[in-house]
Order: structure tokens, then C-alpha cells, then sequence
């Protein structure tokens, strides 16, 4: 899911996509477990009904229908009229991405910060998801995929400053790679950055 989509405003995004900035509003609408599988549904796989999204996710199609039409009233998803057949109402995401701003965890609305807490969460909750599930169904993709694919951690020791480099380094590295040219046995690709501090232990 998804959105990953949610870095800093501070850092660079893709030239070709469209992003919305999280402000203090569309937190509140956006932080809420299947509100962010939804949204992350339609950028991932496109333009869906309730049902359906409903069977994707295991929900009911009441719950999915709420909850699409409170992401359309802040402006995250939107009709898909061209897909409808009949009584059909078909959903597209409005944006390709979100980017998080780090400043709605200091919000002087306690409101605001725990939204910021639960979307936040969420996020690393539907990493570690997609994470099992690459490691469910990793024997059925052939030995290059399972080659190409990549679980690994590292402990550096580094400043604010230099973290932030590093990140930004990172992104940019994985966004050159954003605009290459579709090729035969390319296969969609997910990549997660995590990158934190830890006490010491002195």
C-alpha cells in the first residue's frame, strides 16, 4: 500500500507525478487503516468499485463505500465515470503519491498528532505486510527475481545532517530510475526506505 509515497516536504519527488502534501485536514481524513489501503489499491493496481476493492481487501462493500467516499470528500480519490457499467460506480485515485510533512508530529492540535501517529503506523504496518507477502510467494517467481530481491539492514553512525543526506541520496538514486523505458520481463518493483535513530547504549 501505500502510499509511500509519504516523504518529507523537504525532499525531491518525481517530475511526472502528482502529489498531494498532507496538511493538518486531509491527515485526519487520510489516517485511518483502511482508508490508506484503499488509496494505496487504487494508485497500485487503478480504478475499482467498492466490491471489488472489498474482495481485494477482505472488507465489506459497506465499509469500502464509506470509506471511498470520505477519501473523495478530502480530495483523495474521485469518480472513474469512463470504467462504470450501469449502476457501477468506479474510483480512481485523484494523486500518485502523498507526501508527509514532518511538522504535523509537533501540531499543537492533539488531534492532528495523533492522526500523524496513526497514519505513520499504518505506514510501517503495510510494509511489513507487503514484506511477509514477498516472502510468502517468493518460491513461485523465477531464481533472478528471487536473486534481484533484497531484505537487508545497516547500522552507521551518523548526524541529523548527514542521515538526511544520505536519505535524500537514496531517493534520488531509486527516482533515476523512475522514467526508464517499459522492457520485456520488467516486472512492477517495490522498495522501502526506513531510516531512524537508536540509543547507543552508552
Amino acid at each position: 500500500m501505500p502510499e509511500e509515497p509519504e516523504a518529507p516536504e523537504d525532499r525531491p519527488t518525481p517530475q511526472h507525478q502528482q502529489v498531494r502534501t498532507l496538511d493538518a485536514r486531509s491527515l485526519r481524513g487520510l489516517a485511518h487503516p483502511l482508508r490508506m489501503r484503499l488509496l494505496a489499491a487504487l494508485r497500485e493496481d487503478g480504478p475499482a468499485t467498492a466490491s471489488q476493492l472489498a474482495g481485494r481487501l477482505g472488507e465489506s462493500s459497506g465499509a469500502t463505500s464509506y470509506h471511498l467516499r470520505q477519501l473523495a470528500a478530502h480530495g483523495f480519490v474521485e469518480d472513474a465515470p469512463e470504467h462504470g457499467k450501469g449502476r457501477e460506480r468506479w474510483w480512481r485515485a485523484a494523486q500518485d503519491c502523498t507526501q508527509f510533512d514532518e511538522s504535523l508530529v509537533f501540531s499543537a492540535d492533539p488531534e492532528t498528532r495523533g492522526a500523524a501517529d496513526v497514519f505513520l503506523h499504518e505506514i510501517a504496518a503495510m510494509h511489513a505486510q507487503e514484506i511477509n507477502g514477498w516472502l510468502g510467494r517468493a518460491g513461485a517467481w523465477p531464481t533472478e527475481w528471487r536473486r534481484a530481491s533484497d531484505l537487508s539492514d545497516f547500522t552507521l553512525r551518523l548526524t541529523a545532517e548527514q542521515s538526511l543526506e544520505l536519505v535524500r541520496k537514496m531517493h534520488e538514486l531509486v527516482r533515476s530510475y523512475s522514467d526508464l523505458p517499459p522492457s520485456e520481463g520488467s516486472e512492477v518493483v517495490r522498495l522501502h526506505t526506513h531510516a531512524f535513530p537508536r540509543p547507543s547504549g552508552r
